[in-house]
């Protein structure tokens, strides 16, 4: 990367900060050796949507393109959920295993689980995986009140979680957002104010939710649920290389300039 102009400071890989998490939701060994030529650099973690994994015929190319670029995987969270539904944790545990992914996404946004029970299974796999526990709504009808958001994050980091990632969906219409995508500000800044931002990832899909994350917290916010074609577009606007957030890094020039 060239270097004559004066970047914000971002931390190279591995890091703790500013991190970047792809949703991969169903791509082609062929699109991810494109993305990862272009972006590797960018990308902290990758998650496969869903149930994709449990049916992709090329996994393990796939995988091994990602290895490649040492961009580390987990499988969505829904497999979690089905697995813990229907008593065959002990058998995706085997099959992470197999395929050498060593962090696992604990959520209950498909499955109900009640919140004890996902707190024992986050205990219960904190000690093989690097875990990912997943708080919020999926439901844009559903709301929950932050202060049991910053309970739910509370208990989850209690329980051996690395990371919470706070729903936004794919989408980016519920937990975190209205249905119209804008943000929930007063439950965001509660969440902040409540836990340490740097276990946090914000699930943020649109441009204009990552532009509003980034100008409230910083070049260094963590970032989730970013599609594979925006993940460019998202390093440009933590480095004031995109006019949404140029100013904010780079000032602007006198009125009458």
């Amino acid at each position: 990367m060239p270097d004559f102009l004066p970047l914000p400071d971002r931390r190279p890989k591995p890091r703790s900060a500013g991190l970047t998490h792809v949703i991969d939701t169903g791509l082609g060994v062929p699109e991810v050796d494109g993305m990862l030529r272009q972006a590797a650099a960018h990308i902290d973690t990758v998650r496969l949507g869903w149930g994709s994994a449990y049916v992709t015929a090329d996994l393990e190319a796939k995988l091994a393109a990602y290895r490649a670029h040492d961009v580390p995987v987990m499988l969505g969270g829904t497999l979690t959920e089905l697995a813990w539904l229907h008593g065959r944790v002990d058998e995706l545990c085997g099959w992470l295993d197999e395929l050498a992914i060593d962090r696992i996404e604990v959520s209950s946004g498909a499955v109900a689980i009640p919140p004890e029970d996902k707190t024992a299974l986050i205990e219960r796999l904190a000690g093989r995986y690097s875990v990912y526990a997943e708080v919020g709504e999926k439901d844009p009808a559903a709301l929950l009140a932050p202060y049991r958001w910053v309970q739910l994050i509370r208990d989850a980091l209690a329980a051996g979680a690395d990371m919470v990632v706070c729903e936004g969906r794919a989408t980016g219409t519920a937990g975190l957002y209205r249905p119209d995508g804008e943000a929930r500000t007063g439950l965001i800044d509660e969440i902040v104010h409540e836990v340490d931002r740097g276990r946090l990832i914000f699930e943020a899909p649109r441009k204009h939710q990552q532009v509003w994350l980034i100008e409230r917290y910083g070049a260094d916010v963590n970032l989730g649920n970013v599609p594979p074609a925006e993940v460019l577009s998202l390093e440009t606007l933590r480095l004031g290389l995109r006019a949404d957030t140029l100013a904010q890094f780079h000032g602007s020039l006198p009125a009458d300039a």
